[in-house]
């Protein structure tokens, strides 16, 4: 993915007082850290931030931060935002580097008309967001799973996952993702027509007459 250029400023006036008219200017607190090296405080542009994290990357997106003629290459990580407002309130910025792998958290979606969904079931989506470890530039903006095979009581897991370059997720193959479940009406409606095929076949079949028996309805009919 191409990553976007910020501007930044390092920030000397520290303090809560100080954060909050930063945050009225337009400018958002935050710190950068990482690979060994000093954790730095710095401001950015909030509205611009905003933009970037509400992109198709999100929090995926690469970062160049341009502080002080420097290029600092990150991904925006611990978000906070106002409670109500949704503004954001603080970010820490986490230095990378292009050649080494990072852990990233991808979002992963559903696609396809379920043929189970059609017959009645429930399509549950049990992992919204899968963890993969991958370099800056392979992390995927998002997964999309095709789930238009699934009949009722049908799983689907990680391992029928499709296959990312140059990503390796960290997940068991076995963990659940999706599932089209059997409603407990539909399920109990089932069971009992079973049941009730079962009594019909042996109502009208009976038992098969013994050879006593047999004997001695012949032994009647004569007389």
């Amino acid at each position: 993915m191409a990553d976007v250029i910020l501007a930044a400023e390092k920030r000397t006036d520290l303090g809560s007082g100080n954060a909050g008219r930063l945050r009225r200017a337009g400018r958002l607190p935050a710190v950068v850290y990482g690979l060994s090296s000093e954790t730095v405080s710095i401001t950015v542009p909030a509205h611009d931030l905003d933009r970037i994290l509400r992109g198709a990357s999100g929090a995926n997106t690469l970062i160049t931060l341009a502080l002080d003629g420097d290029d600092l290459l990150a991904f925006a990580r611990q978000i906070q935002r106002h409670p109500t407002r949704g503004d954001l309130v603080h970010v820490d910025f986490v230095r990378v580097r292009r050649d080494q792998a990072v852990m990233a958290e991808v979002p992963l979606h559903l696609d396809g008309d379920v043929p189970g969904v059609r017959a009645g079931g429930h399509l549950e989506q049990l992992l919204f967001h899968v963890t993969v470890e991958a370099k800056p530039a392979d992390i995927p903006n998002s997964i999309t799973l095709d789930v238009s095979s699934l009949e009722l009581g049908d799983q689907l897991r990680v391992a029928d996952l499709p296959v990312l370059p140059g990503a390796v997720l960290q997940h068991k193959e076995d963990e659940l993702v999706a599932q089209v479940s059997i409603p407990r009406g539909m399920a109990e409606d089932e069971a009992e027509e079973g049941e009730e095929g079962e009594e019909g076949e042996e109502g009208e079949g009976g038992e098969a007459p013994t050879a006593e028996a047999a004997a001695e309805g012949a032994e009647s009919g004569e007389g």
